[in-house]
């Protein structure tokens, strides 16, 4: 029986653990990706790196919408548990995931129809067009499997099992590791290889996600209809903030993506690396992005608003910290990490300048992540959409196009980092503001309902003594024989109290019928 386990205990501590573990599956999923492109630059072609660098951009756009999916996943299914109504949470999943299956392949279609007029315009040409075509046609049709397993994967962090949500990301991450020297070099498959193993990767993460959903949950709810109709505003609110949002940084990707293709295929290569680096350096943040929503939902469910409040502080320093100490171990070791790719020219340029001070920025994007996560999961989705998309219109794209015309291919990695810098501070700003206004909210809607029920039971000749303050709100399961007047008096007296007011109850159920 999941539980809302994130309402007690140290927030730091959910935040650690989460965090860790689930950084353990996607550091590794992102190191086998970086594996790949290690492989393929042994191959001796620049413009394999540079295909991947453009493929990836592409596929990135139907990533961030499975992203946005899944976080409506994980939200609603968090805020149900903390609610302590598992049946609904098993519904939010059953729908979701229909949706979700939907949309990817309403979606995916068009992708794949003109996939090579999207890579053309990414600024793709030649050989690495055709590099990045058939590392795209392998992996483009199989974005509904993706879509579904993360999805699963987010419905078991919403209910705290953090542990299952990695060994599924493990699962896909071993099996890419252990398939790709084998389908690349062994039956020298190249890049094609490459995708290939992304592919069974993908498969892996769905059957391990879909087993501890499925069997060891059982979070899978019967498909109603109606349920599934009305579920729409519901899961959407929050899917579709998150999928804008999700989608802001692919569209400032590909202007970056596209004003790096003006500086040669060298200078894509090197940003395609450093891409493949950023997430490996700085996966950490990336699952406390994803670790943060369970825990703040739980709590907003609760309505213990000094608890998501904490949570949110604390993830804001643990992002400070994790920061400094990756940017440090990039500076100490950012020769090592030329050498290791065979970097060349501008490719060696590029991340030299990026490990040694650009980096540093990405801890403004930790603030992001934060914010953006905060904001899914305390009704205010508007507000990420918001802050990412002014991120990438007014930071990252006029900072990319100023910043590359005096500094060259260094000024466009500069630029899509410097917008995080204003944008990520302001967001983290905004989050607690709105959960000081969403809490003084709620205290003064239940002060009006707390005076309104002393007059009702004035008027009623209610005993005194059980009008009593320092209720249980939502703590105590309601069955079908209480009326909405014995709910709120139970809700207003404390646990020494509850068999008085269960009398109570009966008495004023059983006036007007006398």
């Amino acid at each position: 029986m999941s539980t809302a386990v994130f309402t007690q205990g140290s927030t730091l501590k959910h935040i650690l653990v989460m965090t860790l573990a689930n950084a353990v599956g996607l550091v590794t999923l992102f190191f086998v990706d970086l594996v790949d492109m290690y492989f393929l630059s042994l191959l001796g072609e620049k413009e394999l790196a540079a295909a991947v660098g453009f493929a990836g951009t592409l596929l990135f756009f139907l990533t961030s919408i499975c992203i946005g999916l899944s976080i409506a996943m994980g939200s609603n299914v968090a805020r149900s548990i903390g609610s302590n109504d598992r049946n609904r949470a098993k519904l939010y999943v059953t729908n979701t995931l229909v949706y979700s299956s939907l949309l990817i392949v309403m979606v995916t279609v068009p992708c794949v129809i003109w996939q090579v007029e999207l890579l053309q315009f990414l600024g793709a040409s030649g050989k690495t067009l055709e590099y990045a075509h058939q590392y795209t046609s392998i992996l483009l049709p199989t974005t509904v499997v993706i879509g579904v397993a993360m999805g699963l994967a987010s419905s078991l962090r919403g209910v705290g099992d953090a542990k299952h949500s990695m060994y599924a990301i493990l699962g896909g991450g071993a099996a890419n590791a252990i398939l790709d020297p084998i389908l690349i070099f062994s039956f020298d498959m190249g890049i094609e290889g490459a995708a290939w193993a992304s592919v069974a990767a993908r498969f892996t993460i769905l059957f391990l996600a879909g087993y501890s959903v499925l069997v060891q949950h059982k979070l899978l709810g019967k498909f109603e209809k109606n349920i599934f109709i009305k579920d729409y505003r519901a899961i959407f609110s929050v899917a579709g903030p998150a999928m804008l949002t999700n989608l802001a940084t692919p569209i400032g990707s590909s202007y970056v993506m596209k004003s790096m293709s003006e500086f040669g295929d060298s200078a894509v290569a090197g940003a395609a690396i450093v891409g493949r680096i950023v997430p490996v350096a700085f996966g950490v943040l990336f699952a406390l992005s994803g670790s943060i929503g369970p825990v703040v939902g739980q709590n907003m469910g609760a309505h213990q608003y000094d608890r998501v409040r904490s949570a949110v502080f604390n993830a804001m320093m643990f992002a400070v910290v994790y920061s400094l100490i990756t940017w440090a171990a990039l500076y100490l070791f950012r020769f090592q990490l030329v050498a290791i790719f065979d970097a060349k020219n501008e490719a060696a340029h590029l991340m030299i300048e990026f490990c040694s001070w650009i980096s540093l920025g990405f801890v403004f994007n930790g603030f992001l992540f934060v914010a953006n996560a905060t904001f899914n999961n305390i009704g205010a989705a508007q507000y990420a959409t918001a802050s990412s998309f002014a991120r990438s219109l007014l930071g990252t794209i006029p900072l990319v196009y100023i910043l590359s015309r005096e500094f060259g291919a260094v000024g466009v990695m500069a630029g899509e980092l410097a917008g995080a810098l204003v944008f990520g501070s302001l967001a983290l700003w905004v989050a607690f503001r709105k959960i000081n206004k969403i809490e003084k909210h709620y205290l003064d809607t239940k002060n009006r309902d707390t005076k309104r029920q002393e007059n009702k039971d004035l008027e009623k000749g209610v005993p005194e003594e059980l009008s009593i303050n320092d209720g249980l709100v939502g703590q105590l399961p309601f069955s079908s024989e209480k009326s909405i007047l014995g709910q709120e008096i139970i809700d207003s007296c404390s646990q020494e109290s509850i068999d008085k007011c269960q009398e109570t109850l009966k008495e004023n159920s059983a006036g007007p019928h006398k």
